[in-house]
């Protein structure tokens, strides 16, 4: 069953609010975990919610649900519920979902490539502001 758009997306669309589809694709993508979550669903296939959970240190249980119901909304995860016991649920990409791994893939790289430009600029700033408290 697909669920209906998120009302924030179809209220955004029906107004014309996107200046460009930039936003659109920002919209779709954007939360602290998302581009997380799509990478592991789009690269390693089904989860659980469980491991989906232990995948991350700091999320809330409200939170992994609120973004993983608003993937779902907007088509890019589909969640499978299995009639066992206990119930299982699994979290997978939909043809539409598979679409954005390789901007999620480019992020990834780009951060990667990255990384240690601006760690280094962090441990600068860190040690100019230690001198300039002695």
């Amino acid at each position: 069953m697909m669920l209906p758009l998120r009302e924030d997306l179809k209220r955004r669309l029906l107004n014309g609010e996107f200046n460009c589809e930039k936003e659109l694709t920002l919209s779709i993508i954007s939360g602290k975990w998302k581009i997380v979550m799509l990478w592991h669903l789009g690269h390693e296939g089904p989860h659980r919610f469980g491991e989906l959970f232990r995948l991350f240190k700091n999320i809330s249980n409200r939170i992994l649900t609120k973004q993983l119901r608003e993937l779902e909304q907007d088509g890019i995860v589909t969640r499978t519920i299995y009639n066992e016991t206990p119930p299982r649920v699994e979290y997978l990409m939909t043809d539409l979902g598979m679409t954005i791994l390789p901007i999620v893939d480019a992020m990834f790289d780009w951060g990667r490539a990255n990384m240690a430009y601006y760690a280094a600029k962090t441990n600068e700033e860190r040690k100019a502001t230690q001198q300039a408290k002695e």
